[in-house]
């Protein structure tokens, strides 16, 4: 074999080694990179659950607070509807009629 055939020869396989090392380099990181995508998904649909699960917690805790001002809403009705009801007797029994 010609010397120039054979350097020409010994530089083609020590590019093939160098391209297959880069290869398998890319490979690793090809696949680390979709092991990230797959992360992201997984995190993506576990920040959805948790914003759902605060929408939820937030609707509960306005409930909660909005039950002490329906209740002393709902005195106060009864005490103005006592009140009237008072005023309306007291003049029904003054004018005679009750």
């Amino acid at each position: 074999m010609p010397i120039d055939m054979e350097h020409r020869l010994t530089v083609v396989e020590d590019r093939s080694k160098s391209n297959t090392r880069r290869i398998e380099d890319l490979e690793k990181r090809q696949d680390n990179l979709d092991d990230l995508v797959s992360t992201v998904k997984v995190l993506a649909t576990r920040e959805e659950s948790v914003e759902n699960d605060v929408k939820e917690i937030k609707r509960d805790v306005k409930d909660l607070t909005n039950k002490p001002a329906k209740r002393w809403e709902g005195v106060v009705e009864k005490v103005i509807m006592l009140v009237v009801a008072a005023v309306v007797g007291f003049i029904l029994a003054k004018i005679g009629l009750a």
